[in-house]
């Protein structure tokens, strides 16, 4: 029984971690092999429906409470593990589900013996093409839409494409008489020559517009033609025009990620790595579906480029070959590559079957595309393209896989912890021990105008939301002088834990050079607090101490910089936030009691229902009144003044 609730205990706890996004989730058991696959609009949200409302019985057995049903109940008490895929939308983990139960074939799925596919809406190859719904490919020029996972949204679109554009229907072409569909105006007889080739590929042209999203055109001009009908009193058929206006709308041709009917075989290499930790993500397309992701963890000392080798040499093997092109995604830009970057533009960026510098991933050196052609010919007899994503759909693929690399990485960083990092920052820093409470300090103003000073806390190397502060200097006002700010609101924040007998930190961070941590270090002395002390300059990434004559430099790839990185920028981002807000509520309120009716009372309720002069300005003017329980006359007043603030100031920017 202790085994299976641990068991259960940490599946819960990967629920609760998992991301939100939508996606595919596979379950596995005791031998690692998948047995059931589901689709999520959250992942998070359906996982942790799974296992809420558990209990054990006295005897141990795993029972269900509520509504919690027994095929459920049988089910998790098989999961030994699972994992999660990311997709961009509900849309494509529908068709990955599809796709990967047939696939795997997992014994608690439904058994999909038929081997249907989702419909596709196919456009044949023919002189005069017919339009019709089909679960076939067939390589032969046709163009193919879809797929659609509702096949009665197929059949309305059908219907729509009959309506809209009167196109062949018979299989064969008839050369004697037009037949029925051309009398009811459903077919303009291209077999007897009532229409030519260049009208009729005019018309499937608009299909295809349609059929890709690309309908903005037509809507226009169906449009016109519903106000030419109400004017002429045809109520009838403007109504009728206007609910095929709303069809073409509604239209549901998703594009897809995981389906695109390309039959090229192709990897999607993408990574995420944070100091040594590396997480490689490989999505496999066959046939034009996705068939499967691959991650590969790895700690390495090297460099993005070597990683990515050694990688590449591991993942593809005899059992696994690789297909025909490899798209991998571009490398980050490192802060040394940026001085000589006009100098070295364009090197080494090649296909490997091309002189194209364009089609291989950024800063690909030319090292590496000779060591993968080196290697894929001896190892394959064979060299497949690399490629970058740059292309609509394959960027999309890319950007999918991307994301789960990040994804997998954010929960290897939370597994091991900041520990390392911390360790490290107390030899750098010359600790005794181990920083477990950091604060930050960064002060914001607009040439002198809302000074602004904020406080983060980190607490183990996580940040400690409910420590976080902000504070409205006093003694700068009117100044653009950052020195005294670190003087007032250190001396503020540390004579008041004095004074309440408060924990002090371990190690205080202020945003800027030498002058800054030189400010702070005097009101410290003052106070008599010895704590460490130290300054982040954003430029160069210099460490400064106090009294020092010149900074630390630590490696980018350093653990211990990105924890003082991760407090500067957090502290960074909660200060300019304020003085945002600050500077945002003085000119919204200024500008609502300029209006006959509004005083401040009044402009404080309109500012908490929309927020932002943008959303006065988009709004209704009666759900202005209405939610603001003010006049339409008043709600028009308040709605005219913000737009024109609002273009008055997108005037001053533009000068």
């Amino acid at each position: 029984m202790d085994n299976q609730e641990n068991i259960i205990d940490i599946l819960k706890a990967s629920a609760r971690d998992a991301p939100s996004e939508p996606g595919v989730y596979i379950m596995k058991n005791a031998e690692s092999r998948i047995i059931y696959v589901g689709k999520a609009k959250n992942l998070k949200n359906r996982l942790k429906t799974y296992f809420s409302a558990l209990k054990f019985s006295p005897s141990g057995t795993l029972e269900g409470t509520g509504d919690k049903d027994k095929k459920t109940v049988a089910l998790v008490k098989r999961i030994h593990s699972f994992e999660t895929i990311i997709v961009p939308s509900e849309y494509d983990a529908l068709l990955l589900e599809n796709t990967l139960i047939k696939q795997h074939s997992p014994k608690y799925n439904i058994s999909l013996k038929d081997g249907k596919t989702y419909p596709l809406i196919r456009i044949t190859s023919e002189s005069f093409p017919r339009i019709y719904r089909t679960r076939r490919v067939i390589q032969d020029n046709s163009l193919y839409f879809g797929p659609f996972p509702d096949g009665q949204a197929v059949t309305a679109i059908i219907d729509l494409i009959d309506k809209l554009f009167p196109l062949r229907k018979c299989r064969k072409m008839r050369k004697n008489s037009p037949c029925m569909y051309y009398h009811i105006k459903r077919c303009m007889a291209p077999c007897c020559g009532k229409i030519g080739k260049d009208e009729y590929a005019l018309h499937i042209e608009h299909v295809q517009k349609l059929l890709s999203g690309d309908s903005d055109s037509l809507i226009i001009d169906l449009t016109e033609k519903m106000h030419e009908a109400a004017r002429a009193l045809k109520f009838e058929d403007a109504a009728q025009i206007r609910n095929t206006i709303r069809a073409i709308e509604n239209l549901s041709g998703e594009d897809s990620s995981v389906e695109d009917l390309n039959p090229e075989n192709r990897d999607y290499i993408a990574w995420a790595f944070e100091g040594f930790l590396y997480t490689f993500t490989v999505f496999s397309m066959r046939g034009g579906k996705m068939t499967g992701r691959d991650l590969y963890r790895t700690f390495s000392a090297a460099d993005e480029q070597d990683s990515l080798e050694l990688f590449i040499t591991n993942y593809y093997d005899s059992a696994k070959p690789p297909p025909a092109k490899i798209f991998f995604q571009n490398f980050t830009q490192r802060h040394e590559d940026t001085e000589n970057m006009e100098d070295n533009e364009g090197e080494g960026e090649k296909n490997l079957n091309s002189s194209s510098v364009d089609s291989a991933p950024q800063r690909l050196c030319e090292s590496s595309l000779e060591i993968f052609s080196k290697w894929f010919k001896e190892q394959f007899d064979y060299v497949p393209e690399i490629l970058a994503a740059n292309e609509k759909h394959h960027n999309a693929i890319m950007a999918m896989a991307g994301q789960n690399a990040s994804e997998d990485l954010r929960k290897r960083l939370k597994e091991r912890g900041a520990g390392p990092a911390l360790d490290e920052l107390a030899r750098v820093l010359n600790m005794e021990t181990r920083p477990h409470r950091i604060e930050g300090f960064d002060i914001s103003h607009l040439d002198g105008k809302y000074p602004t000073a904020s406080l983060i806390s980190f607490k183990n190397g996580v940040p400690d939301r409910k420590n976080y502060r902000h504070y409205k200097l006093r003694t700068v006002i009117g100044k653009a002088d950052d020195y005294a700010g670190v003087r007032e609101v250190v001396r503020r924040r540390y004579s008041a834990l004095l004074r309440d007998q408060k924990e002090l930190p371990d190690l205080i961070l202020i945003d800027g050079g030498i002058g800054q941590v030189n400010a702070a270090k005097a009101i410290l002395d003052e106070l008599g607090i010895d704590c460490t002390l130290a300054s982040l300059a954003e430029r160069e990434e210099e460490i400064w101490l106090p009294k020092a004559k010149k900074p630390l430099i630590l490696e980018r790839r350093s653990d211990a910089l990105k924890v003082l990185q991760h407090v500067r920028d957090e502290c960074h981002r909660f200060a300019v936030n304020f003085n945002k807000k600050l500077r945002s509520k003085d000119l919204f309120f200024s500008v609502l009691e300029s209006v006959e009716g509004i005083g401040p009372k009044r402009a404080l309720i309109i500012m908490k229902e929309y927020e932002s002069t943008a959303n006065i300005a988009a709004a209704d003017i009666k759900d202005i009144a209405e939610r603001c329980r003010i006049s339409e006359e008043a709600a028009r007043a308040v709605r005219a003044v913000i737009r024109l603030e609002i273009d008055n100031h997108k005037k001053t920017v533009n000068n």
